[in-house]
C-alpha cells in the first residue's frame, strides 16, 4: 500500500501551475497523492485576479480558513509538499494538530513569527534570493531542516532541475522504507 502525500499549490492554485503535473509524474507511481488547491482551501476569490488581490486576501482571512479546512480535510497522518502559501498553510496547520508524518515546505512565507517546535519531521527550502526565507537560528528552535538552495528565487520549485531533486529525496525516503 502506498504512502500518502497531500499536495498543496502556491496562492495561484491550479491556475498557474501547470509545473505541479511534473512533481506528480515522478511521485505518482510510488504515493497515494491527494492535491489541495491552496485558494480553494482558503475560499479565496477575487475578482480582479492580480498578485497583490490574492496576497491580500490569503493575509485577510486566507490563511486561517486554509489552515482550518486543511484540518478537517485530512484527518490521518501523511506526507505533506507544498509550496508559497500552501507551505505556509501546511506548517501552521500542523501547529494545530495537523496529524504529518513529515513537511517539505517550499518557500514558505511568515513561518518566523512561530516559536512552537513541530512534532514532525520538517524540511524547509527556499531559495538564496527569496525574501522571506528565516534564519538558521530560527529553524534549529523549532527543530526544522533548513536548506537554502544557492542562485534561486521564490519560486524555485517551479523550475524543473528543482523539481527533479526534491522529487529525487521524496522517493528516496520511501523507497528505503520499502527495504
Amino acid at each position: 500500500m502506498a504512502e500518502k502525500l497531500v499536495v498543496i499549490s502556491d496562492k495561484w492554485g491550479a491556475k498557474k501551475g501547470l509545473w505541479i503535473a511534473s512533481y506528480f509524474g515522478y511521485l505518482q507511481q510510488y504515493y497515494d497523492i491527494v492535491f489541495h488547491d491552496c485558494q480553494q482551501l482558503g475560499n479565496v476569490d477575487v475578482p480582479i485576479f492580480s498578485e497583490e488581490n490574492i496576497d491580500k486576501a490569503f493575509q485577510e482571512k486566507g490563511i486561517d480558513r486554509a489552515v482550518s479546512n486543511l484540518i478537517k480535510k485530512e484527518t490521518e497522518q501523511a506526507h505533506y509538499l507544498a509550496f508559497g502559501t500552501g507551505a505556509t498553510v501546511a506548517y501552521k496547520a500542523s501547529l494545530k494538530g495537523l496529524p504529518v508524518k513529515s513537511i517539505t515546505a517550499i518557500s514558505a512565507m511568515g513561518i518566523e513569527s512561530e516559536e512552537q517546535p513541530l512534532n514532525a519531521d520538517i524540511k524547509l527550502i527556499y531559495g538564496e534570493c527569496d525574501k522571506s526565507k528565516p534564519g538558521l537560528k530560527w529553524a534549529k528552535s523549532v527543530g526544522a531542516n533548513l536548506r537554502i538552495v544557492p542562485n534561486f528565487g521564490h519560486t524555485l520549485y517551479s523550475d524543473e532541475k528543482i523539481i527533479s531533486e526534491i522529487s529525487l529525496e521524496l522517493l528516496e525516503n520511501i523507497t528505503k522504507n520499502l527495504v
